[in-house]
């Protein structure tokens, strides 16, 4: 019996691999009748995304199962995380000048503004005294340039969703003291579930015809910043290291005490990669973790975690901190490993529905997962204030209320709030868009004292409002509650008929 089973086992084994064949030729020739509708420049640029994504579709087809072993999985070692205070007890050498010559800051800038019902790149909305996202980033750069006198140059990876409008709007930056780049993100081919073949009928991008293209995860920032070219100059420049992080985390500001940190490891234990984390709180618990696998630093994803298991990963006990997304990241071995094709970053297979009912499939990669690649890597335990994404109009209304001040386009906690914590804030579906939300508050009100908001409902505030504790605000279907202008709401509900309890 077991040699039939063996003989049946082979057979579906060599069907299976007659199968991944087909599908892989298929996918090829497909490629290639693409290629045939584009010429020049168009065509060139599209050859090298081809490559990296028949690469990742290669390795798509080869997975068999979970891509991690959860018996292999152990707490990283204490001294691969370091504590912050740490570091920053070392304090600083008397000129940060020639470390910070060496460095490029890195922001991922693909994504658009649609979740808070924008148009354009998401870096262009306004969070704070009318300052953009971009605005504030240059303006760092700018204070760090000037401060130094050192030239740390912007690099902006832009996605075919971002990169004309991010273009125009840079021109206003010609007289800053920073040296902006930018480059584009790869551009991949949705995949059909049913067929594993491409949507797209020709390279076109306009109509319909955008539906069928996506850019990567930023996962694809190694190939594409090679590929740009831009990473050799950089190199050329003697440029070391890349400080990466999300635009819209605006607490990911150029740190000079992990720098040094960075800068001033043995020469026989160079560090190439690391990884800010901070502790998780329970907002966090599908936030990927840092991990000791095979005896590497390895990051691990929630998308990658056996179902079984999918509990103890959210556990605060187990699994204590969650990456930042803010890197650092040695551009010599960006160049050396993607050369060797070494990075061997998990695939993250995202399904969406196109609008016309359309199942299709795209397949990423998350920068954070070439962790494993770079030698002698290293996390590093920041403090929370180090990672602060603006994802929703909730976020938006914590970074412009009088929580923050904002100093050389960075935000630090007010020293008025006793508690360094941020307050916990839920407002409702009438404020997700931007504009709607600007549109409900006559002024931020005073949040310095608040724990935790949640507004749902037809809701609006007056000029001057002061929230203190917990406050609730549930206005019924139908019904609106306007806070008045001065009203002070400490440890309150506030309910439909406009009645206010004490909490």
């Amino acid at each position: 019996m077991s040699v039939l089973d063996d003989l049946s086992k082979a057979g579906m084994a060599e069907f299976q691999e007659k199968l991944r064949l087909q599908h892989e030729t298929s996918m090829h020739k497909e490629l290639e009748k693409l290629l045939t509708t584009a010429n020049g420049a168009e065509q060139e640029i599209s050859k090298k995304d081809f490559e990296g994504f028949k690469n990742l579709f290669h390795r798509f087809l080869q997975v068999k199962g979970p891509s991690v072993n959860w018996d292999k999985i152990h707490k990283p070692p204490e001294d691969l995380i370091h504590p912050y205070d740490k570091i920053k007890a070392q304090g600083l050498p008397d000129s940060v000048a020639a470390s910070l010559n060496k460095l490029v800051v890195v922001k991922l800038n693909g994504g658009l503004g649609t979740s808070m019902g924008c148009k354009g790149p998401k870096s262009v909305i306004s969070v704070r005294n009318e300052n953009t996202f971009l605005d504030l980033t240059v303006h760092q750069i700018e204070h760090l340039n000037k401060t130094f006198n050192v030239d740390v140059p912007l690099v902006l990876m832009n996605s075919f969703n971002t990169d004309e409008d991010t273009k125009k709007i840079l021109q206003k930056y010609t007289h800053h003291r920073v040296n902006i780049h930018t480059f584009n993100q790869s551009r991949y081919p949705r995949i059909n579930k049913e067929s594993l073949l491409p949507v797209a009928k020709d390279l076109g991008m306009h109509g319909d015809h955008g539906d069928a293209w996506y850019p990567p995860g930023h996962g694809d920032i190694y190939a594409s910043f090679y590929n740009s070219g831009l990473l050799d100059q950089l190199i050329a420049e003697g440029k070391e290291y890349i400080f990466v992080s999300n635009i819209d985390n605006l607490g990911a500001t150029v740190d000079l005490f992990i720098l040094n940190h960075l800068m001033t490891q043995p020469k026989d234990k160079r560090c190439e990669f690391i990884m800010e984390v901070t502790d998780k709180t329970r907002a966090d618990v599908k936030g990927g973790t840092l991990i000791q696998y095979d005896d590497k630093l390895r990051l691990l994803e929630i998308a990658q975690v056996p179902k079984a298991h999918v509990d103890e990963f959210k556990s605060v006990t187990k699994f204590k901190i969650f990456n930042t997304n803010n890197l650092w990241i040695s551009l010599a071995a960006i160049k050396r490993l993607h050369e060797q094709n070494a990075m061997d970053m998990e695939i993250i297979v995202n399904p969406k529905t196109l609008d016309g009912g359309l199942n299709v499939i795209q397949l990423e990669t998350a920068v954070g997962a070439a962790i494993k690649a770079f030698d002698n890597a290293l996390g590093v335990n920041v403090p929370r204030s180090r990672f602060l994404p603006v994802k929703t109009s909730s976020d938006l209304l914590l970074v412009m209320s009088n929580l923050y001040s904002l100093d050389a386009g960075s935000l630090t906690m007010s020293k008025k709030r006793e508690f360094p914590s941020t307050p916990h804030v839920k407002l409702g579906s009438s404020f997700t868009k931007v504009h709607d939300f600007l549109t409900r508050f006559e002024s931020i009100p005073d949040m310095l004292e608040l724990d935790h908001l949640t507004v749902s409902g037809d809701v609006t505030f007056g000029k001057n409002v002061s929230l203190k504790g917990t406050v609730i605000i549930i206005a019924n279907h139908g019904d609106r509650i306007d806070i008045p202008a001065g009203a002070v709401l400490e440890n309150k509900i506030v309910s439909g008929n406009l009645r206010i309890l004490d909490h």
